[in-house]
């Protein structure tokens, strides 16, 4: 049994949303948007947040804070109350498994942004053109010493926060960050509605276009919520073995998907108007964020400024979900080999850290390594690429059926009754929706995703 909480309601909410926007949410959300229909896009996105990730999140809450305990342990207290099979245990290992090699690669990502907030702040990360931008992206890029230093330095931060534990660790850091984030999000919207791209920005995200949906596009809006709200592996079961009996479970998972929903749309609203008033490509992903942006902060006045403001707001969200990521294997680490957080979250970073030396050298060392091509499999892909398949279209999506499952159709769904409340009407659409929808649209998608 756990013996820390959150103080309250404001706490778990600002964890939960902490861990739901990550870099993704960031960037991956507008231009998902704007190249696949926009606003019917954002209509197909919003029910299959509905319909499939709400159920999922509010399950692995119940799962939680009735087990009170690690994802794994959790789901065990869970089982043994309720008579059903240990054997689905295996549900939380995969999830801690999951969540420690998304963290190797994870932290290296967020090590690129504070090396940009760096440069920044002295002055740099902006460009004068295209090429310029590139070339000082590929030759950061090509420095596996300085990817192993920023990498490092991330992955200690998010130490440093786990270590303090739930209240003094988790909890005081995400009072600062979520807010923080928020505020640095408005800023940029508000400095962007004077670039003069806004009307061009809101079309591209939110003009509907429903030539462009087709079945791709669909499982595509269903993918995106699945994964940036990041249900399936764990942390939120973790994370609400900390909620106090108080906390309405369906109310919560309601206000944090709206939060994250509410935080992605900023970012687009911040990002693009700029994009546009620069004549830049919005269909950059990550070369978005670290040669495409740098072009326009260097046209701006202040854009020095600006840029600093632009990746200290990609820190702080790829920090806050680090630390939810870290702590899903901690708890499991101290449940199952009864050690102390300080050594727990040690050897997490130790292990987590050596394993992101896989994706540090995957753009430079062992650029030209394919592991699985001798076998016939993901050819041409590098040892990042491997693991950011795996995790992303294989881990995850079984991750979340299993879970449904678990709820859906064991003797387990039980504890729905006394973790989220409401009308018996209620909880029987809710238990149907995790029968059956929510496994045939993550079904869909893991299949998508495998055969793509």
């Amino acid at each position: 049994m756990t013996a820390q909480s959150w103080s309250g309601r404001a706490a778990f909410f600002l964890a939960t949303v902490g861990s739901a926007v990550g870099l993704g949410s960031i960037w991956k959300f507008p231009y998902m948007v704007g190249e696949n229909g926009g606003g019917a896009f954002f209509l197909l996105y919003l029910v299959g947040l509905a319909l499939a990730v709400l159920p999922l999140m509010i399950a692995e809450f119940a799962i939680g804070r009735a087990g009170q305990g690690s994802a794994v342990g959790s789901i065990v207290r869970v089982a043994e109350k309720t008579g059903a099979s240990r054997v689905w245990s295996a549900i939380g290992a995969w999830g801690v498994g999951a969540g420690f090699l998304i963290l190797s690669f994870y932290s290296v990502f967020g090590g690129w942004t504070i090396a940009f907030a760096v440069e920044a702040a002295q002055g740099g990360a902006t460009a004068a053109d295209g090429a310029a931008a590139g070339a000082a992206f590929g030759a950061f890029l090509a420095d596996p010493g300085a990817m192993t230093l920023w990498h490092g330095v991330f992955m200690a931060l998010t130490a440093l926060v786990v270590l303090g534990g739930v209240a003094g660790g988790l909890e005081r850091a995400l009072t600062i960050l979520m807010p923080l984030m928020f505020v640095l999000l408005a800023g940029l919207v508000v400095y962007a509605s004077f670039s003069g791209g806004m009307g061009q920005a809101l079309r591209f995200l939110f003009w509907p276009d429903f030539s462009k949906v087709t079945w791709d596009v669909a499982l595509n809006a269903v993918g995106l919520g699945f994964f940036s709200i990041g249900v399936g592996i764990g942390v939120m079961i973790t994370y609400a073995a900390y909620a106090g009996r108080e906390i309405g479970l369906g109310t919560m998972a309601v206000s944090a998907i709206a939060a994250d929903t509410f935080a992605s749309i900023l970012a687009g609203l911040a990002i693009f108007p700029i994009v546009f008033a620069y004549g830049l490509d919005p269909a950059g992903g990550p070369g978005l964020m670290f040669v495409t942006l740098p072009v326009a902060f260097g046209q701006i006045a202040g854009g020095a400024w600006l840029a600093f403001a632009f990746f200290g707001l990609l820190l702080v969200s790829a920090l806050a979900s680090a630390i939810s990521i870290m702590e899903l294997i901690v708890a499991w680490a101290m449940e199952r080999h009864r050690i102390g957080r300080f050594a727990a979250t040690l050897w997490t970073a130790g292990l987590c850290g050596a394993m992101g030396m896989a994706t540090v050298w995957s753009f430079n060392l062992l650029a030209d390594v394919h592991p699985l091509a001798p076998f016939g499999l993901l050819e041409g892909r590098t040892f990042f690429d491997v693991i950011d398949w795996l995790t992303s279209n294989l881990m995850l999506p079984v991750g979340g059926i299993a879970i449904a499952l678990f709820l859906g159709w064991t003797p387990a769904g039980r504890i729905l009754t006394d973790e989220v409340g409401g009308t018996g009407r209620g909880r029987e659409v809710l238990r149907w929706l995790l029968r059956l929808v929510v496994p045939a649209a993550i079904g869909a998608v893991l299949v998508a995703g495998i055969v793509q």
